[in-house]
Formats: C-alpha cells, structure tokens, sequence
C-alpha cells in the first residue's frame, strides 16, 4: 500500500485546509486509517482515526471540535477538515493505516505517506 498525501500549505490563524491522503492497492476500504503530525523538534503525535466505513472517528483533544476525518472508499481517498487552525498546528501532517495495538501510537500503524506541511502564520 502507498499512502499520497496533499493539501497541505500556508494558511493565516483562523484559517482552514483540507488534508487529502489518497492510497494504492488493494483492499482500502477495509483499511482502518490515521492522521498523525510532526513538528520541528518534536515527537510524532497522533491527530485523527477512522474506521473502515467512517462510522467511528477518534481524535486528539488539541484538535477535537477543529478537525475533522472522513473517507471515500470508492476514491480510496482519507480527508482531514481542518478549520480555525491556530499556528501550534504548524507540522508536517502523516497519513497511515492501523495495524494492532491502541489507535493514538505511531507504532500502532504501518505504510505510513511522505507527509504534507501545513504552516499556520499569526
């Protein structure tokens, strides 16, 4: 599996962007998908979770009420809908698919895509 993420750019506070993660092979809509995001210096943290039919969606409290996931199985496509970002948003975003173990670990998931950087300015 390969994971194409795309959207990201500069946006000013109070802004909104829209996060694509677009995936090749087999078998994505039976793929439970995460957002996850990297600042400089920091660790990787997870950001958003959706199961394999959209129906249940996790997120972190930083974001909760701001963000939100979705998916189209029949583009193979994972969205994040970020609204009134804040300039702590500023990381490289990461898309990936969940393998086992808790949903808000980066080691929980695996094929993880390049990443795309969203820039908040104050």
């Amino acid at each position: 599996v390969q994971l194409q993420a795309s959207g990201g750019g500069l946006v000013q506070a109070g802004g909104s962007l829209r996060l694509s993660c677009t995936a090749s092979g087999r078998n994505f809509s039976r793929r439970v998908m995460g957002w996850f995001r990297q600042a400089p210096g920091k660790e990787r943290e997870f950001v958003a979770f959706i199961n394999w039919s959209g129906g249940i969606t996790y997120y972190a409290g930083s974001v909760k009420g701001r963000f939100t996931i979705s998916r189209d199985n029949v583009k193979n496509t994972v969205y994040l809908q970020m609204n009134s970002l804040k300039p702590e948003d500023t990381a490289i975003y990461y898309c990936s698919a969940y393998q086992s173990g808790d949903y808000d670990v980066p080691t929980s998931y695996t094929y993880w895509g390049q990443g795309t950087l969203v820039t908040v300015s104050s």
